[in-house]
């Protein structure tokens, strides 16, 4: 499975250029999925739902589905986070794979950087970003896109990937 990441610090505009790329690279025809890694506790159901009831009493995994989607939700119980591999291999194959954060796994990725979220760029020290959407204008030893080209930017992963 083809795999590529959008990384970056908080507030450098990953989830808006992930959003768009998805939409711009299925409307090319391709099918793609996508990863998100979240380093806050979160929850995808509800208090109250049935769903809910049975993970609170103790289930494994719990396995959502309508007419419209399914989900499988799996409480780790004290066990440690997967690995991105690992994750990646529980999808269905598509096209690619969109991956954001994981800034320290080894897969390809774009760094997405805004010059008023003041954080450091990662790109100067880490060779698995292989190019950088940025708000500003960066001299760099790899390619530097604007952070609204999306057109741009998804040739660029298309092209890594094998798929332009």
């Amino acid at each position: 499975m083809r795999v590529f990441g959008v990384t970056g610090w908080k507030n450098a505009g990953k989830t808006g250029l992930m959003e768009r790329l998805v939409a711009d690279i299925t409307g090319r025809g391709f099918s793609v999925s996508t990863l998100k890694h979240a380093h806050h506790d979160f929850d995808v159901d509800q208090p109250g739902k049935d769903s809910h009831r049975h993970r609170t009493a103790g289930a494994q995994q719990v396995v959502l589905a309508s007419t419209k989607r399914w989900a499988v939700m799996t409480e780790l119980r004290g066990a440690p986070e997967p690995s991105l591999q690992a994750l990646l291999d529980q999808m269905a194959p598509v096209d690619l794979v969109l991956v954001e954060g994981w800034k320290r796994d080894q897969h390809p990725k774009v760094e997405a950087w805004r010059a008023a979220a003041t954080n450091p760029l990662i790109a100067p020290q880490d060779p698995t970003i292989k190019a950088v959407a940025s708000d500003t204008a960066l001299e760099l030893d790899r390619p530097v896109f604007d952070l609204d080209d999306t057109a741009a930017v998804a040739d660029f992963i298309l092209d890594q990937v094998g798929l332009s």
